[in-house]
């Protein structure tokens, strides 16, 4: 049944994932903030209704889920690691309890794996059906732009709209590492743990302008790399 209703309004049911994603974390960070182990719960039960849905449209290769076959045709996904590495630049921030580390992380993990299942999972497969290059763009500037929400959470407005700029460039790049590796894992292990660095991120003039330009380029050079050298795969139906 949930297969049926799901592959007749694929369309709605993407734009709705999005749009409830986008109000659950958006509350949860205005009631609870990251840190809190509500905005861990509600974000891992989120996570949870996501496997159980592709688990139940028998979608779990088709949406990425998988290894890739042969990582070496990508560097080993070694640039991957500036990306990851960002928050660590300029220096390591302790000013949180275990406590709240741990459930940062614990929401951040979280938080990876929705985005990169919607963003790249559910919008991008949809899309591509009709438009391939529609879907990457779609799904590229809908990531970054949904980052705006930032600006109604407290965020700064220069910061945000620089956050806005490397999301597009970075959810460029995931989407073409799905495309021609047809996993999602990297994308997801990247942006997870990217995020868990968050809390350790030191806030000076190279954290907030400075590594945000460099994560507009190396993202955007490392996609045309992969766009050059690696083979697209066999579709996967």
């Amino acid at each position: 049944m949930i297969k049926k209703l799901f592959e007749k309004h694929e369309t709605l049911m993407c734009i709705l994932l999005i749009i409830l994603y986008v109000a659950i974390n958006s509350f949860c960070m205005q009631n609870f903030g990251v840190e809190d182990y509500r905005s861990t719960l509600i974000n891992t039960a989120f996570s949870v209704v996501l496997i159980i849905l592709t688990v139940s449209l028998k979608r779990v290769r088709y949406y990425g889920l998988t290894k890739v076959s042969n990582p070496k045709k990508f560097l080993y996904f070694l640039p991957l690691l500036l990306i990851v590495s960002v928050n660590l630049w300029s220096g390591i921030n302790i000013n949180n309890t275990p406590q709240e580390i741990v459930f940062h992380i614990l929401t951040m993990l979280n938080i990876g794996f929705i985005e990169e299942i919607i963003f790249r999972g559910f919008l991008f497969k949809m899309m591509e059906k009709d438009n391939i290059k529609a879907a990457i763009a779609v799904s590229s500037i809908t990531f970054g732009i949904g980052h705006i929400v930032n600006l109604f959470n407290g965020a700064e407005l220069v910061p945000t709209l620089l956050q806005i700029c490397y999301a597009m460039s970075i959810g460029y790049l995931f989407v073409v590492i799905f495309v021609k590796s047809k996993s999602i894992v990297p994308c997801i292990i990247a942006h997870s743990v990217n995020n868990s660095l968050s809390i350790f991120n030191e806030e000076n003039t190279l954290s907030m302008y400075i590594a945000p330009v460099i994560l507009i380029v190396v993202p955007i050079l490392y996609a045309v790399f992969i766009n050059k050298k690696s083979p697209v795969e066999q579709p996967i139906e």
